[in-house]
């Protein structure tokens, strides 16, 4: 039995199909199991991450485990983890490239403080420590549905973003093969592509002219914030991308390495999320389609 928490996510509705497919037995801890969509083969456990007694519950009896921390606070993270490795023999934790091994974990942000809890447990583990997310692009997609303007700080940040299927894949091989317990693989996507090149790549998926516009980095944070981004990631994430400008993110061939195949590309990512982009068309919106819904992952 593996458990995976975060499986209603990005990454982790991908995990829990890579395990089915591979006849695994899957546990998931879920908030809201009516709402989870997840597969009838997953037993699913009712809990919160946060709760240490219900991740101690779905832990029981398994023999690994995927774990995410869902805050960008290490707070409560502690006896989280402790009622994990209690129960759990291996760890497959959702890190961030951004760790540096050469510094404390406390200057390595939430991603380095959990490292360093599991480090200090019982538990073997494995570190994932992917680069930013092609997924993420799609906080775009509301402006770029309703117009040819998408407004952003440092459209010349070069990116090497990943596909979430691909880290899936990953956690999936270190989750079913413990000899990679120790190891800490960090993952990119294939290329580098400017915030400006991946609209246009977006562009160029749904059939429409997009235009990139500069935000300052005030602008860019007041907007975030209106959004509704945690104020803890606003400040950091700007100066990163625009500290990419100059300094564009690696491109690290650890997918390639592991898997033997090439990693997906973000023109591949934009096909397959090409809906969450683009308009409906009135026979769509009679239905009652839904972008996000044919685009989840």
């Amino acid at each position: 039995m593996i458990l995976v928490t975060g499986a209603t996510g990005k990454v982790g509705r991908h995990v829990v199909a890579g395990l089915l497919a591979a006849d695994a037995d899957v546990r998931a801890l879920v908030r809201q199991p009516l709402a989870a969509g997840l597969p009838n083969e997953v037993e699913l456990v009712v809990g919160d991450l946060t709760d240490p007694e219900a991740v101690r519950k779905a832990a029981a009896g398994a023999e690994a485990a995927f774990l995410l921390w869902p805050s960008y606070s290490v707070d409560g993270a502690e006896p989280v983890v402790a009622a994990l490795t209690e129960q759990v023999p291996r760890v497959v934790y959702l890190s961030a490239m951004n760790v540096d091994d050469s510094r404390p974990a406390e200057q390595n942000g939430v991603w380095g403080q959990v490292e360093q809890l599991l480090v200090e447990s019982d538990a073997d583990w494995t570190f994932l420590r992917p680069g930013g997310f092609a997924a993420n692009t799609l906080e775009w997609a509301d402006e770029i549905r309703h117009g040819g303007v998408v407004a952003m700080p440092a459209p010349q940040a070069g990116r090497s973003l990943i596909h979430e299927r691909d880290i899936a894949d990953i956690a999936v091989l270190t989750l079913l093969d413990e000899t990679h317990s120790g190891e800490k693989y960090v993952l990119t996507g294939p290329r580098i592509l400017t915030q400006e090149e991946q609209i246009a790549a977006i562009g160029a998926e749904i059939g429409k002219q997009l235009r990139v516009e500069e935000q300052t980095a005030d602008q860019a944070r007041q907007a975030m914030l209106a959004a509704g981004a945690d104020e803890a990631f606003v400040g950091p994430a700007i100066q990163y991308w625009q500290s990419l400008v100059d300094n564009p993110e690696p491109v690290v061939p650890t997918y390639t390495e592991l898997t033997g195949r090439p990693g997906r590309t973000f023109e591949q990512w934009a096909h397959e999320h090409r809906d969450a982009f683009r308009v409906l068309s009135t026979e769509e919106v009679a239905k009652g389609s839904s972008p996000a819904k044919r685009s989840s992952t």
